[in-house]
């Protein structure tokens, strides 16, 4: 849960999830049926709550991975399950909402958007349990940790996009979106320079094989997490301004978005 989200309302003692204020004032305009309402920020909240999970699913993952945690790696891919059913809830309310308020504009940009994070988180969590499987396989090669300092390296790169990320759908932050998608051009640099060491390493010694397969195989799960973070704050921006930045260089958005 990220309870950052969250603020204690003293007129009922009960937390309240922070991004109300936002959704009533800035982010939607007020409907004639208050369910409507309700529903449209449900619906923006679960996506949160689904994110927080997914990133306690990464976070675990990777210390599995760079511990050699086997226990921990099976307990991420058991609660893999709880990602899924979360992703399929919100999907089905999404098309409940289409089907019977026929949303517009704006409001059908925010259904759209949550319909597209929620497919990005529940992929970004099938990328843990990969790694997940990658720890158990890793843990029988006795590897040394010093092994992994490229892929920690890039591990905190991409768990901080991630949470980067689910700040920005949180707040709408369009600034902080474009950060992200920024950032992800050093994500590859990283992910690319591993791949040509791995590479290295298994020419002089084919004994190191299966270990550099598995990092490999690890660096490739960070990466696609990075591009998942990245599509999630398109959709912010989407859902923020109505444009649709996929396919367009970050100078092409940014000069775009100076204009409007």
């Amino acid at each position: 849960m990220r309870t950052a989200l969250f603020v204690e309302n003293p007129a009922n003692n009960r937390a309240e999830p922070i991004m109300t204020s936002l959704f009533d004032s800035e982010n939607l305009h007020h409907h004639i049926s208050k369910q409507y309402d309700q529903e449209l920020l449900d619906i923006r909240n679960r996506v949160l709550t689904l994110g927080g999970l997914v990133e306690a699913q990464v976070e675990s993952a990777i210390t599995a991975l760079i511990e050699c945690d086997v226990e921990l790696a099976e307990r991420v891919i058991a609660d893999d399950y709880r990602v899924n059913s979360m992703e399929v809830a919100i999907d089905e309310d999404c098309t409940h909402i289409l089907a019977l308020r026929q949303p517009a504009a704006r409001d059908l940009r925010l259904v759209v958007a949550v319909i597209k994070t929620i497919t990005d988180l529940e992929r970004i969590g099938d990328e843990a349990k990969r790694m997940a499987r990658v720890a158990i396989d890793l843990a029988a090669h006795y590897p040394k940790k010093n092994q992994f300092t490229d892929l920690q390296q890039l591990a905190q790169h991409v768990r901080g996009l991630l949470r980067e990320a689910l700040d920005a759908f949180a707040r709408i932050d369009v600034d902080e979106a474009l950060r992200v998608v920024q950032e992800d051009r050093q994500v590859d640099c990283e992910y690319e320079s591993i791949m040509r060491q791995q590479i290295t390493y298994m020419m002089e010694d084919p004994r190191s094989i299966p270990l550099a397969l598995n990092i490999m195989w690890s660096a490739r799960s960070l990466e696609r997490i990075g591009d998942r973070s990245c599509n999630i704050c398109e959709y912010v921006i989407y859902y923020a301004k109505g444009k649709n930045i996929r396919h367009i260089s970050i100078e092409q958005v940014q000069a775009d978005l100076r204009r409007n």
